[in-house]
């Protein structure tokens, strides 16, 4: 076995982040579960590894050693150094997300022969804290940070002895789902130097099928959110609603899936006054994508997930300051979400019926621009009192759920979208604003929030606050007339809630989450494709 051999959808030789003129979709690193141990394993000798991660965790309580984990007493033993001692000398905690890489030194001289002659000559300490899924992930994280721009790499973090099947195919999938996530870096375009490609991971100690399964099911998973920072990264004179709509009818082929794109003439046919008219300003016409995924056994639930996709937000006539438009590209987070969670679906042979519904649209400044005291008519008849031009998301997510509500017949509907202010300002920049109609539906995807290292917090529908949709000119107002109501996040949820009909819905505002100002853990800068893996985990635990 050699991890730098070609693999499926693998070029040949090294692969690099080079600039592509189409970067969708693009390869992730190789992770391969390998059953030998760090003091006998074979690819410690070949030439195959670069480096060997050994994992390291705080001492028990009054203690202050570090404590070793599984691999490092036996990479101590085989390179002849006293790790703990390095370990303490780098100043490492163990926590999760520490790492340090030892250089070891070349002999001098032919006739010198090291404890380490003929093996990888990197060491990296890398700290697991207490070994939950949420420190294994960060400490794959870490792992791929430090081990940037070399070939192979060979660890044993996420390995302990007492694992059962299920517990080492848990720490698999944590460690490989943080190690590929940190490896993402933007495309570039430009002459600059391409950033160092990620290493290869063995995972020594660990094989079977289950650790091999959990495996894959992370590289799914990474490769979900990869696509969904990618297509939100994008700059938006690149990316406009026909540019992702035609991505998405590209990448929905070729995992044979059922595609419909509607254009303007359609749009206006079919009554989509909300997307329309906040697409009348550019000059790239709107669009609404469906996506089907369905099962060879139909028994499943059918559900059915809204991504807003505004590709470029200027906030319209009610125009946004310059500072806050820098960050529009952006704003399509929630359509991409929704694309990258079809396409999973389908991947993972997901038991259930999968649609991804993604209305596209640029609001822009133009002689045709939607204006403040409009009333719009949205799709099914809906009748809606402009404020506010710079909340558009609502207007084209309430056009897509009452399609998808009049048409689709979803058992569960839940919609993604970059939507509000206020749902960072009251959660900060973690956790997503979680909002549904139905117990059920809320409290696994609040599990699957959990699980999946996405956080997210359930919100309140307060009845009180209904004041703020209404209108006296229109069926609707899209943003309150009474300020003293406050509660943006909440008021923006009601006035969706008014399209999903009587489905379970779940309304996920992840305007804190989707973007990142700087590197942290498995979450990179820019776009941060919160929510993939979310409705991923979701997916896999819903029963029919």
């Amino acid at each position: 076995m050699s991890p730098r051999t070609t693999g499926p959808g693998r070029a040949a030789g090294r692969r690099t982040d080079a600039p592509r003129t189409d970067p969708l979709p693009r390869d992730l690193p190789e992770v391969t579960p390998h059953g030998g141990a760090v003091d006998d394993s074979p690819l410690l000798t070949d030439g195959t590894v670069d480096a060997v991660a050994v994992q390291v965790a705080p001492g028990r309580e009054g203690d202050d050693a570090l404590a070793p984990r599984s691999g490092t007493p036996q990479a101590a033993a085989r390179y002849g150094i006293d790790l703990a001692e390095l370990a303490e000398r780098a100043g490492l905690t163990g926590a999760a997300g520490e790492a340090f890489t030892v250089h070891l030194p070349r002999p001098v001289g032919s006739s010198v022969v090291l404890p380490w002659s003929g093996l990888p000559p990197r060491l990296v300490l890398v700290g697991v804290g207490d070994e939950s899924p949420t420190a294994l992930r960060r400490a794959g994280a870490a792992l791929a940070r430090a081990t940037r721009g070399l070939g192979v790499v060979a660890t044993t973090v996420g390995a302990q002895t007492h694992h059962d099947a299920s517990g080492a195919a848990d720490a698999a999938r944590a460690v490989t789902e943080g190690y590929l996530l940190a490896a993402y870096t933007t495309p570039r375009t430009g002459t600059a130097p391409a950033a160092p490609a990620p290493a290869d991971l063995v995972l020594l100690g660990r094989d079977g099928p289950r650790v091999e399964a959990a495996v894959a099911a992370a590289r799914t998973a990474a490769s979900a959110t990869w696509l969904v920072r990618d297509l939100t990264n994008t700059p938006s004179s690149t990316k406009n609603p026909e540019w992702v709509a035609d991505h998405a009818r590209r990448l929905g082929a070729a995992a044979g899936l059922d595609v419909e794109v509607l254009g303007p003439r359609e749009l206006a046919a079919g009554g989509f006054g909300g997307i329309l008219a906040v697409g009348a300003g550019s000059a790239s016409p709107p669009r609404l994508v469906r996506l089907t995924y369905t099962p060879s056994q139909t028994t499943g639930r059918h559900v059915v997930v809204v991504g807003k996709g505004i590709t470029y937000d200027t906030g319209g006539l009610s125009i946004k300051p310059r500072e806050a438009m820098v960050p529009m590209k952006t704003d399509m987070a929630g359509a991409a979400v929704a694309l990258a969670t079809v396409l999973g679906a389908a991947a993972l042979g997901c038991a259930h019926r999968v649609t991804a519904v993604l209305p596209l649209a640029e609001n822009h400044v133009g002689a045709a621009s939607y204006r403040p005291g409009d009333v719009l008519t949205l799709h099914g008849g809906t009748t809606v009192e402009i404020a506010n031009t710079d909340a558009e998301g609502r207007l084209v997510l309430a056009d897509a759920l009452a399609w998808a509500d009049a048409t689709l017949d979803p058992d569960v509907l839940v919609d993604v979208a970059t939507l509000t202010g206020a749902a960072s300002l009251g959660l900060g920049k973690q956790h997503a604003a979680l909002y549904g109609t139905d117990d059920d539906t809320v409290a696994a995807l609040l599990a699957a929030a959990g699980r999946s290292g996405e956080a997210a917090w359930h919100m309140p529908l307060v009845d009180d606050y209904e004041d703020a949709v209404r209108s006296s000119v229109a069926d609707l107002r899209h943003v309150p007339s009474d300020r003293a109501i406050g509660g943006g996040s909440i008021t923006a949820a009601l006035f969706l809630r008014r399209f999903v009909g009587t489905r379970a819905w779940a309304h996920l505002d992840v305007a804190g989450p989707a973007r990142s100002t700087s590197d942290k853990h498995e979450v990179t800068e820019g776009a941060t494709g919160y929510g993939a893996r979310l409705l991923l985990d979701y997916l896999d635990h819903l029963e029919a």
